[in-house]
C-alpha cells in the first residue's frame, strides 16, 4: 500500500492511480540524475568560472541525452523499451565502439554500428516493481577523506 500526501484536493481531476503512477515515476528521474552524476563524472564539476560550468553542465547533458537516443534506438531496432536498459553499459559499450566507428565508413560501418546497438539491447536491467531505496551512501566513491579544516592547517599538518 502506499500513502500519498497531496495538496491536489480535487478527486476528479486528480484520481489516486493517477498519482500513484506519477509518483512512481519519480525513481525514473532519480536514476537519471544519478546516470548524469556517477556515469558521466559530473558529481564534481571541474570548473571555476559561472560561464565555464554552465559550459560543463550542458556538454553532461548533451553527453547524456545522445546515450539515451542509442539507447531508444537499440530498443526500436531489437524490440525492447529503452527505460529497460542499462545507461552505464551502453555508455561503456558506446566508448568501445567509437574508434571502430569513427574509422570505417559505408557497409562497414553500419554493420559495426548494428553490432553496438545489438550490444546495448542486450544489457537489460532487472525488472524491480515497487522498489523502494534508503536515502544513504554505502560508501564514497573516492577513497580519500574529506577537508574538514582549512587548507592551510591542513598543509601544515602534512609537514609536521
Amino acid at each position: 500500500m502506499v500513502v500519498i500526501v497531496t495538496t491536489l484536493l480535487d478527486g476528479e481531476a486528480y484520481s489516486s492511480q493517477e498519482l500513484t503512477d506519477l509518483f512512481s515515476e519519480r525513481w525514473h528521474c532519480e536514476l537519471d540524475l544519478r546516470s548524469i552524476k556517477q556515469a558521466l563524472g559530473m558529481h564534481h564539476l571541474k570548473c571555476k568560472s559561472p560561464e565555464m560550468v554552465r559550459k560543463e553542465l550542458w556538454t553532461h547533458l548533451l553527453a547524456y541525452n545522445l546515450i539515451r537516443v542509442r539507447m531508444a534506438q537499440a530498443a526500436a531496432i531489437h524490440g525492447g523499451v529503452p527505460r529497460r536498459l542499462s545507461f552505464t553499459a551502453a555508455k561503456t559499450l558506446i566508448h568501445h565502439f567509437a574508434p571502430h566507428l569513427s574509422t570505417t565508413r559505408g557497409a562497414e560501418h553500419r554493420r559495426i554500428e548494428a553490432g553496438l546497438l545489438q550490444a546495448i539491447a542486450r544489457r537489460p536491467v532487472p525488472q524491480r516493481p515497487g522498489r523502494k531505496e534508503p536515502r544513504l551512501v554505502k560508501k564514497r566513491q573516492q577513497k580519500y577523506s574529506y577537508l574538514t579544516k582549512p587548507r592551510t592547517q591542513a598543509r601544515k599538518r602534512l609537514t609536521a
